[in-house]
């Protein structure tokens, strides 16, 4: 497998006159989906970007761009100098020490909120305990001054507010207006109308200086519960990347014969600055340093990692391993295939990375909304305000008993000064940035431990919209290792062994699983081959071949009928089974019938995705008898089987599907799948396929399991149900909180938010997104 790698500048040849590249940026700074949105605009505003892909729980932004025309380091300044600290991604994916420098800045950052949270709570307890004359219970002297208030609401905001509010006014200034504005704004406006009223009691207005402190108090805590569930979603992805090793014991080239070396013969190197074609050994219990393949030794190794299988694999010479597997029981010297980026664990990494920069395009419409969501809240909250002084209290002059005393100067003013900030305070687009990201940072890292790669929200939505599964035979449902089962001679010039020998030399050229079916039956049965030049390959229908000077056809009926060769009566009929034809000088001559197997788990995956409303179809290039045998045994009707499909018309044949308006997931494994795996509307396939295979596919199975198909349609559907849900809650919330904080109840129910009820119920809006997203969890547990 040819492993793609993802790089800080990552360059794709798209046409010989147009290249792009890639550039992963670390971003920090970032507050809530008006934030995403301010990135991603001030990235794509740059000369030679063609887009950007930022992601809030992740922190990371991906930026497409024209070949060297964008300088890394450049974007990231630019950036920075706009408020968001960013840097380009050092390497080619996050390092482990990488990886352990994020974690540690997120325990800090979550001891210092928690730091700031108990902070808050002691001055809103204080705050609290001076209002208890309220509810009947006796004056505290100090407690219930006034002047005591103001100053724990003065050290509230200099202390553990202070950077929410110079984070906010900074957003503003710089035309990126975000979370902390707003609540920066509400904040300081009810700083400053509690302390006029305080330095002008004339006016009758009453002090709500517990009102900044409770707000900053229900903030800070949502957003270290945010974090800490941001930093639960994000796990998985910090679990793999741990799993890269980091040390590797390299060794001389070993002898043919020699069979062990010397541990003192060992050098330690960082496990990144081996080679391919490099030896290694690597002892019990340590970690595998590259992909490679055994030369001596055996072992059992946990490739629970790579799989999510648990039961250790036995392994011997000739055998291949991957980096990060754990090698369990014996000592194994090992020659490096595939080193650093390029090791399968690398992509894994690299896959779910992307996974998370990957909107779904449910999400789009979220982001265009947060992009304009500040500006839009400050100005409801400005009509708010003027509505409420100019217009609401003199029609419902009553409200104003819920809101200030009436026997207050201004008492209007005051009413809708509380409206306003209730206003800012509780539309926080927060919810609406956290939606998708948190599902995807969850779901996808569900599906890195079970071995199913999911390369992105985009594939989410498009699982969640199939009714059709399309199956690959070869190697997908059947096992990929034929067998022959018959060799019938319809010549009296061929015996069954010479008939053997005969198709086992014109097929030595041939990779197909079927050609290597024959050479191996002739291989048991112990015949040479026989001389040949001139070989003809035609993908998917047979090969020919100058065979002791005589021009030998094997292949399927149809392509030996097209050279013309005719097929008498008594041709044997091999109902079931594949039959491979053979014909010398344009006489057939017999044929050998080959069987492949079903997995054992084939007919129960086909019905599960039955049961969860899914139709399935074989696809296949074998004969149809061939196929209708196969369907049988998986209880499927003949209309569901598509046979005798050449390879360079699977993608027709999944065109047509779709032109009937079916929504299309091709599962294969193939060099041959890859073509159609690219049409479907998702491609399913597998690793223990080819390269382009997996590289064209949308969703990887790591494990040569069918199960693991209905495992990520479930999962998928599952993530995606939950963006929705998110997505439904941001929306919602918002919907319904914001005109309530306006006051729409206030007139005929008399209900009013006060500006730290706002904030609670914001607080909670965030933390109930990314804590429906973690519920994935425990559906897959």
């Amino acid at each position: 497998m040819q492993l793609a790698s993802k790089t800080d500048v990552q360059v794709e040849s798209t046409s010989p006159q147009q290249s792009k590249e890639t550039i992963i940026l670390d971003v920090g700074g970032m507050k809530c989906a008006g934030c995403v949105s301010a990135v991603e605009r001030q990235l794509t505003q740059q000369t030679g970007v063609i887009s950007a892909r930022v992601n809030l729980a992740t922190e990371v932004a991906t930026v497409e761009c024209e070949a060297n025309t964008v300088e890394a380091e450049e974007l990231a300044q630019k950036l920075t100098d706009t408020g968001f600290p960013s840097q380009p991604r050092s390497g080619s994916r996050q390092t482990a020490e990488a990886s352990e420098n994020l974690a540690q800045r997120h325990r800090q950052e979550i001891r210092q909120q928690i730091g700031r949270v108990i902070t808050c709570g002691l001055l809103i307890l204080l705050s609290g305990i001076g209002h208890l004359h309220h509810f009947g219970i006796g004056h505290l002297p100090i407690l219930n001054n006034m002047w005591f208030h103001w100053g724990l609401a003065t050290i509230a905001l200099l202390f553990p507010g202070r950077a929410i509010i110079i984070d906010g006014i900074r957003s503003l200034l710089r035309n990126a207006p975000n979370m902390n504005t707003l609540v920066g704004l509400g904040t300081i406006t009810a700083y400053t109308t509690s302390f006029v009223a305080l330095l002008f009691p004339q006016l009758g207005w009453e002090c709500f200086f517990d009102e900044p402190v409770m707000l900053l108090g229900f903030i800070l805590l949502g957003k270290t519960l945010e974090q800490q569930a941001r930093h639960r979603a994000t796990n998985a992805l910090q679990s793999l990347i741990a799993l890269q090793p980091t040390m590797a014991r390299l060794v001389p080239q070993p002898q043919a014969d020699q069979e062990n070396q010397k541990i003192e013969q060992a050098v330690e190197i960082p496990a990144e600055q081996v080679r391919v074609g490099e030896w290694l050994k690597v002892l019990p219990g340590e970690k595998i340093p590259v992909d490679g393949e055994i030369f001596s030794g055996k072992t059992t190794v946990n490739e629970s990692m790579l799989t999510g299988e648990s039961m250790p694999v036995v392994k011997e010479s000739g055998e291949k391993v991957a980096a990060g597997t754990i090698n369990q029981s014996g000592v194994i010297i090992i020659q490096a295939t595939r080193t650093a980026e390029n090791t399968t664990l690398a992509h894994i990494v690299s896959l779910v990375e992307n996974a998370q920069t990957r909107k779904a395009p449910i999400q789009n419409l979220a982001d265009q909304v947060a992009g304009y969501f500040t500006y839009g809240v400050i100005s409801l909250a400005t009509f708010t305000f003027l509505f409420w002084y100019g217009i609401g209290t003199k029609i419902w002059p009553d409200v104003i008993d819920f809101g200030a005393s009436e026997m207050a100067t201004h008492a209007s003013l005051l009413l809708s000064m509380k409206l306003a900030i209730a206003v800012l305070v509780i539309a926080c687009p927060c919810a609406l940035g956290l939606a998708t990201p948190t599902a995807i940072l969850v779901g996808s890292g569900i599906g890195a431990e079970r071995g199913l790669l999911i390369k992105g929200g985009d594939i989410l939505e498009r699982v969640h919209q199939l009714d059709t599964v399309v199956f690959d035979k070869t190697g997908t449902l059947t096992t990929g290792h034929p067998t022959v089962t018959d060799c019938l001679s319809i010549s009296d010039h061929y015996n069954s062994e010479n008939l053997l020998q005969l198709v086992a030399t014109v097929e030595q050229g041939s990779d197909h699983p079927i050609a290597k079916a024959i050479i191996n039956q002739a291989q048991k049965q112990e015949l040479s081959l026989l001389s040949a030049d001139d070989f003809q390959t035609e993908a998917g229908l047979g090969v020919s071949a100058n065979v002791n000077g005589k021009r030998v056809w094997v292949g399927n009926q149809n392509w030996l009928i097209q050279q013309g060769i005719e097929f008498p009566e008594n041709t044997p009929d091999v109902a079931g089974k594949t039959a491979v034809y053979v014909a010398l000088e344009k006489q057939l001559v017999g044929l050998i019938a080959v069987s492949d197997p079903l997995k054992k788990d084939a007919k129960s995956t086909v019905k599960q995705l039955q049961k969860i409303g899914l139709k399935v179809i074989i696809l296949t290039g074998d004969r149809a008898d061939v196929a209708k045998s196969i369907a049988e045994q998986l209880d499927l009707s003949p209309e569901n089987v598509l046979a005798e499909v050449r390879p360079d018309g699977k993608v027709k044949a999944i065109t047509d599907l779709q032109q009937q308006g079916q929504q299309v997931a091709m599962v294969g494994d193939g060099i041959n799948d890859a073509p159609a795996l690219a049409q479907a509307n998702v491609g399913i396939g597998l690793h223990t396929g080819t390269d382009v295979a997996m590289e064209t596919a949308d969703i990887v199975l790591m494990r040569d399991s069918l199960m693991d198909v209905v495992e990520s349609i479930s999962l998928s559907r599952s993530t995606f149900n939950k963006i929705r849900q998110n997505l439904f809650w941001a929306f919602g919330y918002n919907t319904l909180g914001i005109p309530v904080a306006a006051g729409l109840l206030l007139p005929g129910f008399g209900i009013i938010l006060s500006p730290a009820t706002a904030a609670a119920f914001m607080a909670f809006s965030s933390v109930s997104v990314v804590t429906n997203s973690l519920l994935l969890r425990r559906k897959f547990s």
